[in-house]
């Protein structure tokens, strides 16, 4: 495979049970070519198929064929992570095989590419236009050629921007240097060195889960045709190398210069401060030399900024005590005015104050609604509904409203779009987990982008005279007494898992319905933000919402279908 190298405003009401209101031509450079394996499988005789001409001249396989052997395709759509695909792809997880396979990332690249031409009504023939990026995972050369062909095989012409992050690859289909119809990221974030996945986007944004499962579908057919030997090789794909990273952290620079608009020194409105980066040896070391330094900004004492898919000082992840930590020393010790987590693909991030105080989760919600109120009062705030009751305060104190949402970073920010659309003002969309959005910047979950919010307030708030760093923005936080992540593993074999998990929530609905938790109703007014229904405590005196609920969840029976050990073993 050769290688070129280029470079009226709606309102929302509360629950009626509810206690409290709750986004440059890029010049060629010399061309380079670069070898990569071939991983398509050659065909075989075969009385199944011929070359069809909607097909380019592949063999697909016959209708049914999946359904004749089911363990293989759903090996697939096993792969489906919500929007994303993910899976193991290197040996080394107990009890984990591989199952991310260059063949299996060549068929759903391949299916990506054929969703893609018929969701945007292209015609065969005419170009497609893929950007694609990978983190430093080392599996990410061999399944990025696996990726490229697939994509060639569905005629879409390949963009390989490397070493990239997440939100650099939508940023791809928007800035006008680039501009392409759709693009791949391959990283499986925060996960273990041997998993690796794929998340896609568009010019609207990520794909959802349905998008995803249609891909996995289709993708799920290709791949027991290829076991069995049917297909054809397909065309060698040209992939064309461009720098997207440069451009990206261009767009970043501008945004910070255009909003400090520093009144000495405009072109580095970061000289004076001090912040420290921790990537993790993730993508996020570029955020380092080529937007803070470029600005004027000391980053001596910055950690992990060397690419390194081992990830062999921590993992990079703003949720992680050890990140946070080590970043709270740096920061500490150089007298540094901010200190920034970056997760491995930059959609996640998490800050330290100048007093070494860890700003991540609830505090990371707290402090962007603050920054974004400020800008647009009275909007909406919609989180994932692990948010504390004390962030719902923080947030009415200042003139905003709260969403409560299903878990999920992507139900969270599709949650914001539609309440934009239905009229709703909606600026903000969080998840507890660092993943956040803004309407400013396409709903698209960046952590780049909201470091750069943040760097853009403190930089303001030195501007104006105010005493303390961004950390006095959420003094007056109420934070839980305690805060654990327990987490329910679903039990039976991974085949079975969506369906054991919707039998579990069917049990909890049923013993609610019921009536075997008194006090408690599924409502379904339809009058607050969550259409589908909420479970809502009607007592005249709530009971706790905390891990002794456990007890509820044995009585439903749940834990026929989940593991409730982790559960209690913290209440014991």
């Amino acid at each position: 495979m050769a290688t070129v190298t280029t470079s009226s405003p709606a309102t929302l009401q509360s629950c009626k049970h509810a206690s409290h209101g709750v986004v440059r031509y890029c010049s060629p450079l010399p061309w380079r070519r670069r070898s990569y394996s071939q991983v398509s499988t050659r065909a075989t005789a075969s009385s199944h198929g011929q070359p069809s001409a909607t097909t380019g001249g592949r063999v697909e396989a016959p209708v049914g064929i999946a359904a004749e052997a089911g363990e293989e395709g759903d090996s697939i759509r096993r792969l489906q992570n919500g929007p994303d695909v993910r899976g193991v792809a290197l040996e080394g997880e107990k009890g984990r095989p591989v199952d991310l396979t260059p063949l299996a990332v060549e068929v759903v690249a391949e299916s990506f590419g054929e969703w893609l031409r018929e969701e945007l009504q292209r015609p065969e023939g005419e170009e497609l236009r893929v950007s694609v990026g990978c983190d430093p995972r080392l599996s990410g050369a061999r399944l990025s050629a696996a990726l490229f062909a697939g994509l060639a095989r569905a005629g879409c012409s390949v963009f390989d921007m490397g070493l990239a992050t997440t939100p650099a690859c939508f940023m791809s289909t928007i800035l006008p240097r680039f501009n392409y119809d759709a693009s791949i990221m391959m990283t499986a974030s925060h996960l273990p060195y041997t998993r690796n996945g794929l998340k896609f986007f568009t010019k609207r944004g990520g794909l959802t889960s349905v998008d995803v499962e249609k891909i996995c579908n289709r993708a799920a057919q290709k791949y027991v045709a290829r076991k069995m030997g049917l297909g054809s090789r397909g065309t060698p794909p040209v992939v064309m190398r461009v720098d997207l990273m440069s451009a990206y952290s261009q767009h970043l620079r501008d945004i910070i210069k255009q909003r400090v608009a520093h009144p000495t020194h405009y072109d580095t409105p970061l000289k004076g401060f001090k912040v420290i980066v921790n990537a993790g040896n993730g993508c996020g070391g570029f955020f380092t030399w080529d937007v803070l330094e470029k600005l004027g900004a000391d980053t001596t004492g910055s950690l992990h900024l060397e690419p390194d898919g081992m990830f062999p000082n921590q993992m990079p992840n703003p949720e992680d005590a050890t990140a946070m930590s080590l970043t709270r020393d740096a920061v500490l010790a150089h007298g540094a005015d901010l200190g920034v987590v970056f997760d491995t693909d930059v959609d996640r991030s998490g800050v330290v104050d100048d007093t070494g105080a860890a700003i991540n989760g609830d505090r990371l919600i707290a402090l962007m609604s603050a920054i974004v109120l400020d800008e647009h009062p009275g909007t909406m705030v919609v989180t994932d509904a692990r948010a504390s009751d004390g962030l719902t305060r923080f947030i009415a104190s200042r003139g905003g409203h709260h969403c409560l949402y299903r878990v999920g970073y992507r139900n969270v920010i599709d949650k914001g779009v539609q309440l934009n659309n239905d009229g709703v003002e909606t600026h903000l969309m969080m998840e507890t987990t660092g993943h956040g959005a803004l309407k400013e910047n396409y709903f698209l979950d960046d952590g780049a982008y909201m470091v750069v919010k943040i760097v853009i307030e403190m930089v303001r708030m030195k501007l104006a005279g105010l005493e303390g760093g961004v950390g006095s923005l959420i003094m007056d936080l109420e934070e839980p007494a305690e805060s654990v992540l327990l987490r329910m593993n679903i039990l039976g074999e991974p085949k079975h898992a969506k369906q054991r998990g919707t039998m579990a929530v069917e049990a909890f609905k049923n013993y609610i319905q019921e009536d075997k938790l008194s006090g408690w109703v599924l409502d379904d007014c339809g009058d607050c933000s969550v259409g589908e229904g909420c479970l809502v405590d009607t007592n005249d005196h709530p009971i706790d919402v905390d891990a002794y609920m456990y007890r509820f969840l044995l009585a439903s029976g749940v834990n026929e279908f989940l593991d409730t050990r982790e559960v209690e073993k913290f209440v014991k």
